[in-house]
Parts: C-alpha cells; structure tokens; sequence
C-alpha cells in the first residue's frame, strides 16, 4: 500500500461533528534537536491506540497525516498530530491549486478544517499543486498564488500552516506538478505568508533531484516540514539506501528547523523495530 491509496481510509472524517472544548499542551521535543513524528499509513496494521503508545515510548512526538477522528486518540497517548489531512477524496493529490477550477473545493476543505486544527493544536494541514494535466509551470504557479492568497489570512489567524508537498514524478505519481523545490519555492514565496509553507519529502526529491542537504540549507525559510523514506523502495533508513541519514538529520537540526521530520517509510522488517532504528538514526 502506498500513501495515495492509503488517503481515503486515513483522511478526514465527520467534519462538522461537534468538538469538545480546550486540548493538553504540545509533546515536548524528542531526544536530541529534531522533533521527530510518523506518519500513520505505513503502520495501519497496528491498532491506532497501541501504535501511539509504541511511538511514544521510543521518543516520538507526533503522528503525521490524520484525518480529525484521531487527533484526540493520538493526544491520550501525548503525543500530537503533527499533520492533518482536510478531506479523504481520493483524487486529493492529483487535484490540487494549480487549476482554479479546483480554488473553491479546496478552499472549502480549508476553511473547514483549519479552525478545527487550531482548536486541536494541530500545527499543520497539508495541501497539493496537483497534476499538470497539458497546464505549463508559470500558468500553474500564478494559479497556486491566486488560491493560496485567499486562504492565507485565516491561516495566519488560526495559527496553522498549509504545507504544499513536493512530490516525485518520476516512480510513484505520474504529471505531478510540484515535483521541484524550485516551483513550490516560487509559489510560497510569491504568496509571502509563514503560515503558507513547503512539506519537503527527502524520499521524492532524491528521486528528483537529490543533492538534498544543499537543498535544505537554501531554501530553509521555505520548509515547514520534512518527511523520511530510504531511496530507493521507501524502505528503512538504512545501509541499503542512497543517502546517509544521519548526516540529512543533522543538516537540517543545523539550520535551526523547529517543526517535525516525520518518518514516512514502508518498513521491510518488523515495522517497530525498523521505526526505533529509523529514530535512532536521525536523533542528532
């Protein structure tokens, strides 16, 4: 299973269910300078309650990639849903603002779901550049601009940062069309809002373009929010890959980051143990 089938069983879900008041303070930091988080859907195997309570236990902070039904289950374990998700449509990676067409669905989605994370202290929601369906990159940038504007001031309001993922085309999702740090940097930059950010996905942007920590330190006023996988497969993070992750982890503590590196591979080996390595690995 990969993320883009695992969307619709982990999105959101009862949106305008009624939400009791108030939340615990955030996690504290995991071991080390990086606060570390893991994204759910490679993990779906273990039941939500027991996996928190796992993930906790080896310094993890935060669950990454939820719908609203389970921030409060992830908070009874203390940990944080590090990212949610706004909707559980199935075609939310390749629908995305680079076409207007999409601006009021999307915007809808937002304006739902980003005071719900603010009341849960969800830091994060996530967000597409969709696929590029013929449409070329300055048409599809001033799209994202267009659309990313007229959410922005609520996001700013609420506290709550819409993170744009960088994605490859290349192996897992044909036409994407942010598949470059360089077009989502042109479209955050253009929108000039802190709480309208890049989710870089170290695994998609090796693919892409590698020279990865470069990357990190250039752009670093860009990134709201990493993700892991080992390339190539999405594996561990491990001898088998091609980048040294303890170096990637270190790299970006250095540049001061404050926000979460979630984990967002699909383990090989016994899933909580290839986890604990992974956290091993990346504590720095």
């Amino acid at each position: 299973m990969d993320r883009r089938t695992a969307v619709a069983a982990l999105g959101a879900a009862a949106m305008g269910s009624a939400l009791k008041g108030g939340v615990s303070p955030s996690p504290g930091f995991s071991l080390g300078r990086l606060k570390q988080s893991v994204s759910r859907w490679p993990y779906r195997q273990i039941p939500l309650a027991e996996f928190a309570r796992a993930a906790a236990g080896m310094g993890l902070v935060a669950i990454d990639l939820l719908g609203p039904d389970d921030w409060d289950p992830v908070r009874e374990a203390g940990l944080v849903c590090s990212m949610g998700y706004p909707t559980a449509r199935k075609d939310f990676i390749a629908t995305g603002f680079n076409d207007r067409a999409n601006h009021r669905m999307l915007l809808h989605e937002l304006e739902e779901t980003i005071p719900l994370a603010a009341r849960h202290a969800v830091p994060n929601v996530i967000a597409m550049f969709g696929n590029r369906r013929g449409r070329g990159d300055g048409e599809a940038i001033d799209n994202c601009v267009a659309g990313l504007n007229a959410i922005k001031a609520q996001a700013e309001e609420q506290r709550v940062t819409i993170c744009l993922e960088l994605l490859n085309s290349k192996i897992d999702h044909p036409d994407y069309q942010g598949d470059r740090t360089a077009f989502g940097v042109a479209v955050v930059k253009a929108v000039g809002s802190p709480r309208v950010r890049l989710l870089y996905d170290i695994y998609h942007m090796q693919i892409m373009e590698g020279d990865i920590i470069r990357t990190i330190r250039d752009n670093r006023e860009w990134l709201a929010h990493f993700h892991t996988g080992g390339v190539p497969g999405r594996h561990e993070l491990d001898g088998t890959q091609e980048l040294n992750w303890h170096a990637v982890a270190a790299a970006i503590a250095d540049t001061g980051f404050a926000g979460f590196v979630a984990h967002e591979f699909t383990p090989t080996r016994d899933p909580l143990t290839s986890l604990r390595q992974a956290v091993e690995t990346c504590t720095v």
